[in-house]
């Protein structure tokens, strides 16, 4: 008898190449959940983070698969991260650990967890261990269109059946630069924000689809939770409660720099003190350096690097590389110099007219700023 049952298992796995993996996908017991991290103090945390945990009642594990990992080892790694050729990749932690991370830093963590068969649940956890192999696990990461969060939507959208379809979460009339702003501004972080700003150009003000929306941790918990043609989230909880934070207030911001330096320029000018007369002198020349050695940046940045959202960049209208020569010019009585001064001040007087109606939308804190170099520019095409 049992040697009629031993035939009788060999020949299902001969005649079934798939019954082994049948039976494993019955056999496990898999709970999946989405992990959403709200948002840091720091830049690199505002706008909060997502990764998958698998809790295995077989195999009596818990385990957290982030796609957020990158090596600061990395041989030259400040170049690639400026670039957009640093690679990212996808790694694992127990649970307990990485609640104890996010815990220390003061930020919270929503748990929900997916309604899932045996079979689906299976799917993802072989998709994201095939993932962790060597020669799978690094990816192009784009911060908008290819990231932690977009890598965790992706695989449950191809793996659960039928395919949920996830809403909207915010109006469809919200761009990409939008969509951070909400964040950097409720994390006070005006000098982020300009920057950033001005490091992205056209392509950051286009408005996001319903999919595209989902770059962001937070808006893929509410369009999990929202899913119109299945559900998804069999429950939602949070792992811990935080503290109640104090809110606080900035005052030095880049709007009251760039207007306290703009009332400077035009005291500089109508002072009569032997130094403060040579400290312009020092002054015109780090302004336009500065703004020059800017200029050159945002090219590079859009003809040198792998960043989709870099391109395009409409702050090269007042940002001059030119300015990098000219600063040491200012004081030049050829007449090209001059002409190029007096060229550029009018210029900034109509793109300031114009600002508002530009294809990209400006940083406002920048219009004193830009008063000050069309200013100051007008100033030494005059002497």
């Amino acid at each position: 008898m049992k040697f009629r049952i031993s035939v009788l298992i060999i020949l299902l796995f001969l005649l079934f190449p798939d019954a082994e993996k049948l039976q494993a996908q019955e056999n496990t017991r898999l709970r999946i959940s989405l992990l959403t991290c709200t948002a840091g103090e720091e830049l690199y945390s505002i706008f909060g983070h997502s990764a998958l945990r698998i809790i295995d009642s077989n195999s009596v594990s818990d385990i957290v698969y982030n796609y957020g990992t990158f090596n600061f080892n990395d041989e030259g790694f400040y170049l690639k991260f400026i670039r957009g050729k640093l690679k990212y990749y996808i790694s694992i932690e127990n649970t307990s650990d990485f609640i104890y991370t996010y815990r220390t830093e003061g930020r919270g963590i929503t748990e929900q967890v997916l309604m899932l068969s045996n079979e689906e649940a299976y799917n993802i956890q072989h998709a994201l261990n095939e993932n962790l192999k060597e020669e799978n696990k690094f990816y192009a990461y784009d911060f908008f269109l290819d990231n932690c969060t977009t890598r965790l939507r992706d695989l449950i959208l191809k793996h659960k059946n039928p395919q949920p379809v996830l809403p909207a979460v915010m109006p469809l009339k919200t761009s990409f630069r939008d969509a951070i702003h909400f964040y950097l501004k409720a994390g006070k972080q005006n000098w982020s924000m300009l920057g950033i700003d001005i490091l992205l150009g056209k392509p950051t003000d286009q408005l996001m689809t319903s999919s595209q929306q989902q770059f962001l941790p937070d808006n893929l918990m509410k369009a999990l939770d929202s899913c119109s043609n299945t559900q998804l989230v069999s429950s939602s909880k949070s792992l811990y409660n935080l503290p109640e934070k104090a809110s606080s207030t900035r005052l030095f911001t880049p709007l009251v720099f760039f207007i306290a330096l703009l009332a400077l320029s035009f005291l500089w000018s109508f002072s009569k003190i032997t130094f403060l007369k040579i400290s312009q002198e020092y002054f015109d020349g780090f302004l336009f350096f500065l703004t020059g050695l800017l200029g050159l940046i945002l090219v590079l940045m859009w003809t040198s690097t792998d960043h989709s959202m870099t391109k395009v960049n409409f702050n090269l209208l007042w940002a001059w590389p030119f300015h990098m020569l000219i600063a040491f010019m200012l004081n030049s009585k050829k007449r090209w110099v001059k002409q190029y001064l007096h060229f550029y001040s009018l210029l900034m007087c109509l793109l300031l007219l114009a600002w508002f109606f530009l294809p990209e939308k400006m940083n406002n804190a920048l219009i004193p700023f830009v008063l000050t170099l069309a200013y100051r520019a007008r100033i030494r095409s005059l002497k």
